[in-house]
């Protein structure tokens, strides 16, 4: 008969307890039972486990070293348990992220640089988009997001708030007025960043658009014209200037996202905690305080 791990458990029970009656409590089992099954096991093995006393019952050498065996056992599935539960294992595996060229190229890298040094067990995918890809499909595992509100079928963090301002050239008038513009294009934002460009300068002035941040950054740098840009994209440029203070109709928030089936994943949760740790430092940049 071959040994099961239920063997074990009860001999290291009859060993630890002294006798029958307390160990089939302990498993849970009737005396009968406990009885029955130790006479299997040591038929099986053609050895005595226990010296059957008055006092209880007295393991053997054979019956010492199986319960030794059991307790290395019952040690080795709480290590694994608590490993499989997130405790004292490192992430590792691979994790896809997707992020906006604007926020990658501007204070992303660093981040990631000190995530990777971090947990080098982590191989990162980085999917540059500025279509929200489908977490739901598995598209990406986590996204950072500039958004009003997320999708109810994402969980996440609400990371900063994000304001935006209008910028133009800093070799350039500090006016609004008889200015041209770039703008969004309908698809950022849900159309709100074009609307409000349409509403202060009108369509007759505007000159471009455009469906990256990245790109409306460049633009307004290279006196195309002026426009709406995130504070912690324009402050951080040194050929651009603010020309207003923070839009309010602008505002949004940045989120960090992933599918719930993924949100106690050790990837997941150290990326996600990695993140909200960096960029909790930067809050008041992305909500337009000035630079110290």
């Amino acid at each position: 008969m071959a040994l099961h791990w239920d063997d074990f458990r009860l001999v290291k029970a009859i060993a630890d307890r002294g006798g029958l009656t307390h160990a089939a409590e302990a498993l849970a089992i009737n005396h009968s039972t406990a009885f029955r099954r130790l006479a299997a096991i040591e038929a099986s093995l053609d050895a005595r486990l226990f010296e059957r006393r008055r006092a209880g019952y007295v393991p053997t050498a054979a019956g010492e070293a199986m319960a030794r065996a059991a307790a290395r056992m019952e040690e080795d599935v709480v290590t694994f348990s608590r490993a499989m539960a997130g405790k004292g294992v490192a992430p590792a595996g691979e994790l896809r992220v997707t992020a906006a060229a604007s926020f990658v190229s501007g204070v992303m890298m660093p981040m990631l640089g000190r995530f990777c040094a971090r947990y080098p067990q982590i191989r990162l995918d980085l999917v540059v988009s500025e279509e929200a890809l489908n977490l739901s499909r598995r598209d990406a595992d986590v996204a950072l997001r500039a958004s009003d509100g997320p999708p109810p079928t994402l969980v996440g963090r609400r990371l900063a708030d994000v304001a935006w301002a209008i910028y133009g050239p800093a070799c350039g008038p500090s006016t609004l007025e008889d200015r041209d513009w770039v703008s969004p294009s309908e698809g950022v934002g849900g159309g709100r960043h074009a609307r409000f460009v349409r509403a202060r300068a009108g369509t007759g002035r505007v000159r471009l658009q455009l469906n990256t941040v990245l790109g409306l950054a460049d633009a307004v740098e290279a006196g195309i014209g002026i426009g709406p840009l995130p504070c912690m994209q324009g402050d951080g440029r040194p050929g651009l200037v603010r020309l207003s203070g923070v839009e309010p109709d602008l505002a949004s928030a940045l989120w960090l996202l992933t599918h719930p089936d993924l949100r106690h994943a050790p990837r997941v949760r150290a990326f996600m905690d990695h993140m909200a740790e960096e960029i909790a430092a930067l809050r008041g940049l992305f909500a337009g305080a000035p630079a110290t």
